[in-house]
């Protein structure tokens, strides 16, 4: 039996992107749904196109390249922006999933998946990029230290950042703003 290939990836139940220098070479319908665009306004974007601010994009680019050279795949969840329609703008949790082609190189080229976690978590709040930055890593189960190494701040800072969210999500600890977090 032959499969078809261009089928399954048009198809498949996750956003799929084919990416070559962070900019995206294909996308199949899912990513478009996602983020309510055309295949025609994604293809030969730059990825930044998905990110709520440019700062972020340059950050989280920069965050993964060790990881993609180390390892030659990279996840994590993020808030992301829908493109156009009538959500254009909004912003969402995504888990986002890749795989550099080249780990030399690794934005030369991937392969890369796009989840929609609205549907489960929310976001409730309104957000700076460092909040949404420091929000993902708690969620992770860092620590201030170890967010601040990831982050390139220091651990006093991420406090701060981390008071903020508690008050924004009226949280009582740090487990509660978690808590909330991952409910929107």
């Amino acid at each position: 039996m032959d499969i078809d290939y261009r089928l399954a990836f048009n198809m498949a139940p996750v956003g799929l992107v084919l990416s070559r220098n962070r900019g995206i070479m294909d996308c199949n319908q899912h990513l478009c749904e996602m983020f309510g665009a055309t295949r025609e306004q994604l293809i030969g974007q730059s990825f930044q196109i998905l990110y709520p601010s440019a700062d972020e994009y340059e950050r989280i680019g920069a965050r993964m390249l060790p990881i993609l050279n180390a390892k030659g795949h990279y996840a994590d969840d993020r808030i992301m922006k829908r493109v156009d329609g009538r959500l254009k703008g909004e912003t969402f949790w995504c888990h986002v999933t890749g795989r550099a082609l080249n780990r030399a190189a690794p934005h030369e080229s991937g392969i890369w998946t796009f989840e929609d976690l609205s549907s489960r978590r929310p976001v409730k709040a309104e957000l700076t990029a460092r909040e949404r930055e420091v929000a993902a890593h708690l969620m992770d189960g860092m620590t201030s230290k170890e967010i601040g190494r990831a982050l390139v701040i220091s651990h006093r800072t991420v406090e701060i950042y981390r008071a903020r969210l508690m008050r924004k999500y009226k949280a009582s600890t740090t487990a509660d703003l978690v808590h909330k977090l991952m409910e929107g």
